[in-house]
C-alpha cells in the first residue's frame, strides 16, 4: 500500500516588508466596468460610422476655400497634381481618419498599436499620404530617440542601478517622513531623465514606496494619511517629472517633432525645453507636496512616524542584499552621464538627442565593453507602434495643414475676429489642453490633438507659434486626476491605498494650481526666455 503524503503547502503569512509581495504582477488588475465598458464596446462601431459618415457625406464648405499659398509638402503636390476637387477628398478623408483614431484611442476599443496600424494603412489607402512617408514614420529620428532611450533605461535597471540608487537615497535621507517624501521628489526627477516610460518609473518605485507605507502603519486594510500620500505623490511626480524633460515621455517628444516642423527645425532642443520646464516642474512638485502633506491629506504625529519597529531596517537590509556595486554599475553610471552632459549642451556642440542617444546605446551595447545585452533590452514594441501611427496622423496633419484650415473655419463661424487679444487664446489653449486629462487616457493622443491646434491659432491670429505651442506642450504630464487617466493612475489605484475621491480632490486641486501657474509663467519666464514676448498678455 502506498504512502499517502500531505502535499498541500502551508500559507504563509502576509509579510508587508516583501517587497516581493508588491510587484507589479502580484497587485489586483482593474477590471473595466461601468462608463469604461460601454465604451470599449461601443468605441469600434462608432469609429467606422463616424469615418463613412465624414469620408463620404460629410459637406464642410470651408474646405472648398482652402488658401493655397499654406499648403505645403504632399498637401500642395497633390493639390498641383489632381486639383482642388481631389485635394478636398483627401482633407475629408484626413479629417475622417483622425476622428476615427481618436475615438478608438479613447474607448480602447482595440489595442492602441493596433489603432496606430489601421491608422497607416488607412492614409496610404485614401491617398493621404504616399506609402513612403507613410512606413518611413518608424525611422523618425524621434522614433529612434524613443527606442535608444530605451536601451539606456534598461541598461540602468537590469544593472539594478536604478534600485540602488531609489534604496540607498531613502535609506539616507528618509530619517523622518518628511525626509522620506523630499527623497522620493528626487528619485523621480533623476529617474526622469533617462526613463521616458511613466509606467516603468512606477513599476521601479512602487515596491519600495508600498513598503515604506507599511513600515508607517498604512495598509490595504488600514489606510490612513501617510499612505495616502506616499502613493498619490509619487504618481503625481513620476508624472510632474517628466514634463521637464523633453525625453521625460514619448508624447513630450511628439509635441517638440510637430512645433519644430512648425518652425522649420530638425528638432526641438534638449536644452531649450529644460530651461523653461524644469524649473516649473520643481515648483509645482514643491506645490504639491505641500498642498498634498499640509492641506488636503494632513498628517497626524502618530502617522509621520514608523509603526513598525526596525522597519527602516528592513530596507537597509534589502539594500545590503545589493551587494557591492559592480564594474557594470560603474560602467551604467558613466554613460548615463556622459549622455546627460552631451543633451544638457546641445547647442553647444551641436549634436542631436538622438545622436548622441545613438553612441550611448551603441556603448551599452558592446561585446566586452557594454553593460547590456540585446536580450536583456526591455522595448514595448507595441508603444513604439502606437507612437509611428502618431506620427504618420501627425505627417499627414501638416501635409494637409488640416489643423489650421478646422481652426480658420471654426473661428469663422463663431464670429471670432483676427484682433483676438493674446491673452484670451492663451487661457483658453492653456484651460483645454490642462483639463481635458480627466477626460483622456492618453498623453500622446492629447499631443497630437492639442498642439496642431495651437500651432493652427497661433498662424491664423499671427502669434508666433512657440508662444500658444509650447505653454501647450508643458501640461502635457497632467494626467492623474483619475485612475483611467494614464497607466500609472491605473496602476498605483490597485495599491488600494486611495479612493477616486482622493485622487480627484488632491489631483483636481493641482490642476487647478497648475493652470494659475502656467498662466504666472507665460507672463514672466516665458517671456523673459523670448517665447511669449512677441505677444501681448494684457
Amino acid at each position: 500500500m502506498s504512502e499517502v503524503r500531505n502535499t498541500d503547502t502551508p500559507i504563509l503569512p502576509f509579510d508587508p516588508l516583501d517587497m516581493q509581495n508588491y510587484r507589479v504582477e502580484k497587485l489586483k488588475k482593474a477590471d473595466k466596468k461601468g462608463f469604461e465598458r460601454w465604451m470599449e464596446m461601443f468605441g469600434g462601431p462608432l469609429a467606422i460610422i463616424s469615418f463613412l459618415l465624414i469620408y463620404f457625406w460629410a459637406d464642410i464648405s470651408f474646405l472648398n476655400d482652402i488658401n493655397i499659398e499654406s499648403l505645403k509638402g504632399d498637401g500642395l503636390k497633390r493639390f498641383n497634381e489632381v486639383g482642388a476637387e481631389s485635394f478636398s477628398r483627401i482633407n475629408y478623408a484626413m479629417l475622417a481618419i483622425f476622428v476615427a483614431s481618436i475615438i478608438l484611442w479613447i474607448t480602447e476599443s482595440v489595442p492602441s498599436y493596433l489603432t496606430s496600424l489601421l491608422v497607416i494603412i488607412a492614409m496610404v489607402l485614401t491617398g493621404v499620404t504616399s506609402e513612403k512617408v507613410a512606413y518611413a514614420q518608424l525611422g523618425h529620428p524621434v522614433m529612434w530617440l524613443n527606442i535608444l532611450s530605451f536601451v539606456l533605461a534598461s541598461m540602468l535597471v537590469t544593472t539594478r542601478v536604478a534600485k540602488r540608487f531609489a534604496l540607498w537615497f531613502v535609506n539616507k535621507f528618509g530619517k523622518n517622513a518628511v525626509g522620506i517624501f523630499f527623497s522620493f521628489i528626487v528619485i523621480n526627477l533623476v529617474l526622469s531623465v533617462f526613463i521616458s516610460a511613466t509606467t516603468a518609473k512606477a513599476t521601479i518605485l512602487l515596491p519600495i514606496f508600498m513598503v515604506i507605507a507599511a513600515i508607517y502603519g498604512a495598509t490595504s486594510e488600514h489606510k490612513n494619511n501617510f499612505g495616502r500620500n506616499i502613493v498619490l505623490q509619487n504618481l503625481f511626480q513620476i508624472n510632474i517629472s517628466a514634463s521637464g524633460f523633453i525625453t521625460g515621455s514619448g508624447a513630450n517628444l511628439l509635441a517638440g517633432s510637430l512645433i519644430a516642423g512648425a518652425m522649420g527645425w530638425t528638432m526641438f532642443g534638449y536644452q531649450d525645453w529644460f530651461v523653461a520646464a524644469f524649473p516649473l516642474c520643481i515648483i509645482l512638485i514643491i506645490i504639491g507636496w505641500f498642498v498634498g502633506t499640509k492641506l488636503i491629506f494632513p498628517m497626524t504625529p502618530d502617522e509621520q512616524k514608523p509603526q513598525i519597529e526596525g522597519g527602516m531596517e528592513r530596507l537597509k537590509q534589502e539594500y545590503i542584499a545589493l551587494g557591492n556595486m559592480t564594474i557594470n554599475e560603474y560602467k551604467s553610471i558613466a554613460i548615463f552621464l556622459v549622455v546627460l552632459a552631451l543633451w544638457a549642451t546641445d547647442k553647444q556642440h551641436g549634436i542631436s538627442q538622438t545622436a548622441v542617444a545613438f553612441m550611448g546605446a551603441v556603448v551599452a551595447l558592446l561585446p566586452g565593453i557594454g553593460v547590456v545585452k540585446w536580450n536583456d533590452v526591455d522595448i514595448p514594441w507595441h508603444l513604439m507602434l502606437f507612437s509611428a501611427g502618431a506620427y504618420t496622423l501627425g505627417a499627414g496633419l501638416e501635409a494637409t495643414d488640416l489643423p489650421a484650415s478646422l481652426v480658420d473655419a471654426l473661428f469663422t463661424h463663431l464670429g471670432i475676429s483676427d484682433s483676438t487679444p493674446f491673452w484670451v487664446l492663451y487661457l483658453g489653449l492653456t484651460f483645454i489642453m490642462l483639463f481635458s486629462a480627466i477626460l483622456f487616457q492618453s498623453k500622446t493622443m492629447r499631443a497630437l490633438i492639442f498642439v496642431p491646434m495651437a500651432i493652427g491659432i497661433a498662424q491664423k491670429f499671427n502669434y508666433p507659434v512657440l508662444s500658444l505651442a509650447f505653454p501647450v506642450a508643458l501640461l502635457i504630464e497632467h494626467v492623474y486626476v483619475l485612475p483611467f487617466n494614464s497607466k500609472p493612475s491605473a496602476l498605483l489605484y490597485t495599491t488600494n491605498h486611495y479612493s477616486m475621491s482622493d485622487s480627484f480632490k488632491f489631483g483636481f486641486t493641482m490642476m487647478v494650481i497648475s493652470w494659475i501657474m502656467i498662466i504666472i509663467w507665460g507672463e514672466t519666464v516665458l517671456k523673459y526666455l523670448g517665447y511669449t514676448s512677441d505677444a501681448v498678455f494684457f
